[in-house]
Parts: structure tokens; sequence; C-alpha cells
């Protein structure tokens, strides 16, 4: 089937149109993103402003045209931290379902980890072992391991590389103290949930899926976009220092002339690397493999599951009509 998933994340909000088919990896069909950072649209008591929402209305809008005229079957959309967190998000997504017809789902911190460690579980497969998935939003950062399609622990903290850079990072040329700041805030974060994720034990492989990984990956010289999703790209944890003092030494501008760093991203870059450096740190990690799927990759793969499993209950009840 041709399905829509549409992503409203903190950064951007992305349509996605694939074909899906059971036992097989989604193929996209067309993709349109925009670049909204609703964590910059919030009011004084953390809401969503009027010009945020509007903006937010307007895409989904186009997104939901978009993906009529692609043909999709069916709109998975869902929400991640930026509306979860706003004190008006419910509202929100009240009015932008009654209004456009669809249904706007919010997902915890805890089940972006779980669904997006599904996709990386399916990326890598079996001989992969034991997972541990590190993800950095624009809003958060999720944990999650296990050895199973599902992790055994999962957590969400909000260390995600837009917040961070808002909170602790005020000028394009960061002070030492601003990256001291940064550095020591996110690994007591980390640290709080850091038992949780360890008594999994030791982890076989350790894969980040974000953005912020891939790029920081792309930094230290890993192979580019152009080179296609089956290109093995790794993030080594002895990179990360200096990547960190690279980007520290340059304006966002001229971070963005760096490989793999989008002009859009360029200022949250850093941040993102401070707290993928902290989460190294506290689990003690020193290579991680890139995976090139998701969190929307995961709401696929589990929509697929739930159609195979609908379609072989079916098949069971019709032998059964038919033996009797």
């Amino acid at each position: 089937m041709r399905l829509a998933v549409l992503d409203i994340g903190s950064n951007s909000v992305h349509l996605l149109v694939v074909d899906a088919h059971v036992g097989a990896p989604p193929l996209p069909a067309t993709s349109h993103k925009e670049v909204l950072r609703l964590a910059e649209y919030l009011d004084e008591n953390g809401a969503i402003d009027d010009y945020g929402q509007q903006r937010l209305h307007s895409f989904i809008a186009e997104a939901v045209e978009i993906a009529e005229d692609q043909g999709s079957e069916q709109i998975l959309a869902f929400a991640t931290s930026a509306i979860r967190d706003a004190p008006n998000g419910l509202e929100l997504i009240e009015a932008i379902n009654r209004q456009l017809g669809v249904t706007l789902n919010v997902m915890s911190g805890k089940d972006e980890a779980r669904v997006t460690f599904l996709a990386a579980r399916r990326w890598f497969g079996w001989s992969a072992g034991k997972i541990l998935l590190l993800d950095i939003g624009g809003g958060s950062l999720e944990i999650a391991a296990g050895q199973d399609e599902y992790p055994q622990a999962a957590a969400s903290v909000p260390l995600g590389a837009g917040r961070t850079y808002s909170d602790f990072i005020p000028d394009p040329l960061p002070s030492p103290d601003d990256i001291h700041r940064l550095r020591k805030h996110a690994r007591s974060q980390i640290g709080r949930i850091a038992g949780d994720i360890n008594r999994v034990g030791r982890p076989d492989q350790v894969v980040g899926s974000s953005k912020t990984f891939r790029s920081l990956a792309r930094i230290a010289g890993a192979a580019p976009s152009g080179d296609g999703i089956y290109a093995p790209r790794k993030l080594f944890r002895r990179d990360l220092a200096g990547i960190i003092d690279t980007l520290a030494a340059r304006t966002p501008e001229e971070r963005a002339t760096l490989p793999g760093v989008s002009e859009a991203r360029a200022g949250q870059v850093l941040a993102g690397a401070i707290v993928a450096e902290a989460a190294f740190t506290i689990f003690d990690v020193s290579v991680m493999s890139i995976s090139p799927w998701a969190l929307r990759e995961g709401i696929i793969m589990r929509k697929l599951d739930l159609l195979d499993s609908a379609e072989a209950t079916s098949a069971m009840r019709s032998e059964r009509v038919m033996t009797t």
C-alpha cells in the first residue's frame, strides 16, 4: 500500500510518501519538508504562539494535499516533543484534526524511543545482538536498549539539539564556560537514567539514528549522502572532542560550510555534539553505527506489522469457516 508519514518535530515537519509492502523495506515515493523550528514560536508560558500555529496549519494542509495527490491510502501523522511539551499542544492538535481531517497523534518520549529502536533493529538485523540506541532530536534525546525488536529499557530526556542550543549557547561564538555548562548539564541528565539503560547489559552495537549523528559522522569523514543509504557510516568517540573544538571556533555561518552541516542546523549542531559526547562518556561508547532509518521508518514498520497480523487472523478465521 502507499502510505504517507507526517512527522512534526521540534525542528522540522516532514512528509514522506512510501510504497510499503509487508516483508520488504519501504520505498520512498516523494518527500516534502520544511524547517519550522516550532520551539522558536513559544510565548513566555511555553505555548506555541499564533504565528507558529498558522505556519504549522498551513504546512499540514499542504502535506495532506500532496499525500492525496500521490495516491496515499492513509496518512500516519504524529507529533513529538515540541507539541507534546507545549501547554496548548492538545488544543492545537484537536483544532488540526477537526479542520484538516487528519488524525494527529502525539507520541510520548518513551514511545519515540521504542519505535525508533524498532527501525534500527530492522535495519541492522538480529546479527547486531544487543543494541543501544541514541537519537538526538530537536527537543529531546531518546535512548533505548535491548536484544529484541522492541527495547527492554527506553527513556527520553530534554536534551534535544535545538533545545540545548537555545538554553545554553546564547552567542554565535560560545565561551568555554557556555560549553562547560552544557556538558555538565547533559551528563547530569543522562546520568539520572543511565542505570535503567545499563541494567539491560553491555550492548553489542551502539546505533545513532538522527540527523545530528549523521552530521557529526559526516564532519568526521563518513560517506556523504550521495553514496546512498547502504554505505556504512560510523562515529567514533575519539573524534568528538575535535569536532566540538572545530564547531565552537566557528560562527553558525562558517559551520554551514562543513560537510554534512546544513544552514538550518548550523547553530544547533554544536549543542548536539556536546550532548553526543556526554552520552558516549556516560555509556562508555567507543564507536557508533549510523542508521539511515529512524522514527518515520519505525512508524511504517509498526503499521505493516499490524496489517500483516490482521491478515493472518482473518485467514485463520476463514479457514475455520470453510472446515465447518
